[in-house]
């Protein structure tokens, strides 16, 4: 029997890369869409609420950008990862992406299934909490 899939919540202010990141989540073997959020602070609350194991988060959005967010989720839910997902170059993310608690920074150009796959299972699957 396989193990249950990673429940994913996709949080991003435009409609088209959620749309996006739920196609990718839904291609990758073992995960799967649980919730969508279009900011951190609904982030926050859906995090509570869903409880999911991974989060992909926007880093700029509206109010409570995905960096705020993710330092809150982590500092509220150790069992929750995040990985960050934007268009900035690895050397132009703002310095505090590197201390908010996120698993990993992934540029969205390159966000697929097997970028997900590799992620987690480095990241995430081994119990980074």
């Amino acid at each position: 029997m396989p193990p249950p899939a990673v429940s994913v919540l996709v949080v991003d202010d435009q409609a088209p890369f959620r749309t996006a990141a739920r196609l990718v989540v839904r291609a990758t073997a073992g995960f799967e869409v649980i919730g969508e959020a279009k900011s951190g602070e609904e982030a926050v609350e859906a995090v509570a609420r869903l409880n999911p194991q991974l989060v992909l988060m926007d880093i700029n959005m509206e109010g409570m950008g995905g960096i705020a967010a993710t330092r809150r989720i982590r500092d509220e839910h150790k069992g929750t990862n995040v990985i960050l997902l934007s268009t900035y170059d690895e050397e132009d993310l703002p310095a505090d992406a590197r201390t908010c608690g996120a698993l990993a920074y992934v540029h969205k150009e390159h966000f697929g299934p097997d970028v997900l796959e590799s992620t987690w299972s480095t990241n995430g699957a081994n119990g980074s909490s």
